[in-house]
């Protein structure tokens, strides 16, 4: 099976909450047409606020620690309409009007120390 090279960096305990499944829809503030799987990259910095909302003292930062896949990506027209999801994207609406829809995540190991991006970005394996 042919890995996934797209990767999208996101900030602990987001990361983390995606691979556990406890995340199920991604917010961010554009659009995508990708569909399929990525590399999930936890950023340098966490977001310390929800690191202790969430339990974690510690998760790995800087590294690619998993994939999942894209399937779909929801407009959140209202915030009706994204509160209603809220239990599966644990986020508030400044975080943008787009859910990226995602399924099937997995950890992987060894973790790989990488740089972030901003978007998707192309993962090469030196």
């Amino acid at each position: 099976m042919k890995e996934p090279t797209k990767v999208l960096s996101m900030k602990q305990p987001w990361a983390e909450l995606v691979l556990q499944g406890r995340k199920k829809i991604e917010i961010r503030k554009w659009n995508t047409n990708f569909r399929g799987e990525f590399l999930i990259h936890s950023s340098k910095i966490p977001d310390e606020k929800a690191m202790k909302q969430f339990g974690f003292n510690d998760r790995p930062l800087g590294f690619i620690i998993g994939k999942v896949k894209l399937i779909d990506v929801k407009k959140y027209n209202t915030n009706l309409e994204f509160n209603a999801d809220s239990d599966l994207h644990l986020a508030t609406p400044e975080w943008g009007k787009f859910g990226f829809i995602l399924e099937n995540p997995k950890r992987i190991n060894p973790i790989i120390p990488a740089r972030g991006f901003l978007n998707f970005w192309d993962y090469k394996k030196d």
